[in-house]
C-alpha cells in the first residue's frame, strides 16, 4: 500500500512536470497538480502513530495539496487563497519542526550561520520584490517570514534528518523562483519552460524530502 501510494505521487508529480505543468486551466489539470502532495499526506498519515504532533505532517501536506489546487487555476483570482493555504502549512511545519528540534543544537556554530543566511536571503528576496507587490506587500511579507521560520527551525533537527533541510530550502527555493515570476516577470535564463520546470520540480521534491526526513524521525 505505502509504496504504491509512492509511486501514484512520483508518477503524477512527473506526469505534471512533463505533461500540465504549462497547460491551460483546467479541472483535470488541478487534480494533476493536487495528487502528488495529496499522495505524501496520506503516506505520512498511515505510516506515523496517527495521533499528538505526528498529526502536523500530513495536516501540513494536506493544505499544500489545497494550495496546490487554487495556484491551479488563474493567479489573479486564486492567488491570495494559494498563499494563505501555504501560509498555514509553513506554520504548521515550524510548529513540527521545533517540537522534534534540539534547542541545543544552536551551540554548533554551523547551525547559527545557515540560519543567519537563510534570514538574509529572505529579507534579500522581500526587498528586491517589494516595489512590485502592491496591496500583496504585507501578505507576501508574512509568507517569507513562515517560511524563512520553517528553514530556520528545520536546521534544528538532528542531523539524522538533513532531508528535511534540503527539503526546505528546495521549497524555499521553489517560492523564489515562483515569486520572481508572478511579481517581476524575471524567469530562468527569460524562459517561462524552465521557470514552471525548476518551480515544480523544486517544490515537489522539497515535499518529499521534508516528509521523507520526518518520518525517519521518532515522532
Amino acid at each position: 500500500m505505502i509504496t504504491a501510494l509512492w509511486l501514484v505521487s512520483a508518477l503524477s508529480a512527473l506526469a505534471y512536470g512533463a505533461f500540465w505543468v504549462l497547460a491551460p486551466v483546467s479541472p483535470l489539470r488541478t487534480v494533476i497538480k493536487m495528487v502528488p502532495v495529496a499522495a505524501l499526506a496520506l503516506i505520512a498519515y498511515l505510516t506515523g502513530p496517527q495521533q499528538g504532533v505526528a498529526l502536523l505532517l500530513p495536516a501540513a501536506l494536506v493544505l499544500s495539496a489545497v494550495g496546490d489546487g487554487f495556484l491551479a487555476g488563474d493567479p489573479k483570482k486564486w492567488l491570495p487563497l494559494g498563499l494563505a493555504s501555504f501560509l498555514v502549512a509553513h506554520l504548521i511545519y515550524v510548529a513540527l519542526f521545533w517540537s522534534a528540534g534540539e534547542p541545543s543544537a544552536l551551540s554548533e556554530p554551523i547551525r547559527p550561520v545557515l540560519i543567519a543566511v537563510s534570514a538574509l536571503g529572505g529579507m534579500g528576496m522581500l526587498a528586491w520584490l517589494w516595489p512590485h507587490l502592491g496591496a500583496m506587500r504585507w501578505a507576501v511579507s508574512a509568507y517569507v517570514g513562515a517560511i524563512v521560520a520553517m528553514l530556520a527551525t528545520g536546521l534544528l533537527l538532528p542531523w539524522t534528518a538533513w532531508p528535511v533541510m534540503v527539503g526546505a530550502l528546495a521549497f524555499m527555493a521553489s517560492d523564489a523562483i515562483l515569486s520572481a515570476d508572478l511579481f517581476r516577470s524575471a524567469r530562468i535564463a527569460g524562459s517561462e519552460r524552465m521557470s514552471a520546470y525548476a518551480i515544480w520540480a523544486l517544490y515537489y521534491g522539497g515535499q518529499a524530502a521534508i516528509a521523507l526526513g520526518l518520518m525517519r524521525l521518532d515522532l
